[in-house]
């Protein structure tokens, strides 16, 4: 796959990009600074075929823990840097890559242009040996693209992935690669194509954000990967799968089986055409801040079976990062805080409620819903 991408080098022994075989990622959902556990996930995810393990830190705590997962696994690691980007320094003498979201810059340091963050970040990685991942997500758009595009979201992602390869480029950095995001399938299908067109030379890292459950999960995913992975573009890839802690590994289990299967030339049917609610939730991972999120999530899909010929998106998400903006384009979101549940309509927020009470709210909205929509 990828084989007109450049190479890009994640730490001393694996190569990614310019032909080489298709990377699997993860993403451990251990809480960072439980330097056992994270390694004991990072171990089990390498032991299941990943090539490369990423953690998220967010704190200068996690920093440190993160030198300490360093010393005990041989994973290449990727390090997510959140909202933080002056992490950069204090994590990159300990990973293999480091990935930043073009959108969250604006987050730390407002006043301070974009220009000197991407510099800042790639000065650490350039004297640390260290990869980059510019990684745009739906949720969370660089501002200024998407005034520029305010009815093309999937132009806003692929115009802010292109403006940091400038960037980089400019500072005369390229082991870089790029991930173009989005919990619709098509959006990534898209937004991957534009962007190779324009940048052909640069290697790309495919995923669906906030899959959802298995096998609903599974199956968006393959419809928004294989098509890509047949016409060559994909050189790592992520199936982002909401799991509990302890069957993490079939992210990598299913990442594994897909390529496989675009190689073999077997393909995934259509989901069955008359279930068309869709249930959007992100991937278990650190940043979740509360672990019934993915017992939520279970409850919500069993929930809302009776709905399923509605043309309908629910979103459950887990954490701060990504919560806030990636249940604001659903029709009923639900943000997950670390002792409630914040429940939305369309953006709008309509409350805050405990786990075990928000069951019945979100029904009561769906029930609204349908019917607002069949007397319309």
């Amino acid at each position: 796959m990828g084989a007109t991408t450049r190479p890009v080098r994640i730490g001393t022994s694996l190569r990614i990009g310019g032909g080489a075989p298709v990377a699997i990622q993860s993403m451990c959902a251990t809480k960072t600074r439980d330097v056992d556990a994270t390694v004991a996930q990072a171990e089990a995810l390498r032991a299941a075929g990943a090539a490369i393990v990423r953690i998220a830190c967010d704190s200068d705590a996690e920093a440190e823990a993160l030198a300490a997962i360093r010393r005990q696994t041989t994973v290449p690691l990727s390090v997510d840097l959140q909202e933080n980007y002056r992490l950069a320094a204090r994590v990159a003498p300990h990973v293999d890559k480091i990935r930043y979201n073009p959108g969250h810059l604006y987050h730390l340091e407002p006043g301070r242009p974009v220009a000197e963050k991407v510099a800042f970040i790639a000065a650490a990685a350039r004297e640390h040996g260290c990869a980059i991942r510019i990684g745009v997500n739906c949720g969370s758009v660089d501002p200024e693209m998407m005034r520029r595009y305010p009815n093309d979201s999937v132009q806003a992602m692929v115009e802010s992935a292109l403006m940091h390869c400038d960037l980089l480029d400019r500072l005369g950095f390229n082991a870089y690669v790029v991930s173009l995001k989005d919990s619709d399938p098509r959006h990534v299908r898209e937004g991957n194509r534009r962007f190779a067109a324009r940048r052909p030379d640069v290697p790309l890292h495919l995923g669906l954000t906030e899959a959802g459950l298995p096998p609903g999960g599974v199956i968006r995913s393959r419809l928004a990967l294989e098509p890509l992975l047949a016409e060559g573009l994909g050189d790592t890839l992520r199936i982002s799968l909401t799991v509990p802690n302890d069957r993490k590994i079939e992210e990598v289990i299913e990442g594994r089986r897909l390529v496989e299967d675009v190689r073999q030339g077997r393909f995934t049917a259509p989901p069955d055409a008359a279930d068309r609610l869709v249930i959007i939730s992100c991937p278990s991972c650190s940043r979740v801040e509360n672990d019934r999120f993915v017992d939520l999530a279970e409850k919500v899909r069993a929930m809302t079976t009776y709905a399923r010929h509605h043309d309908i998106s629910i979103a459950v998400m887990g954490c701060r990062v990504n919560g806030p903006g990636e249940t604001d384009d659903a029709d009923l979101g639900l943000w997950c805080g670390p002792v409630s549940v914040n429940l939305k309509r369309k953006g709008e927020p309509i409350g805050s409620f405990g786990y075990e009470e928000v069951l019945v709210r979100l029904k009561a909205e769906l029930d609204a819903l349908i019917a607002r929509r069949k007397s319309s």
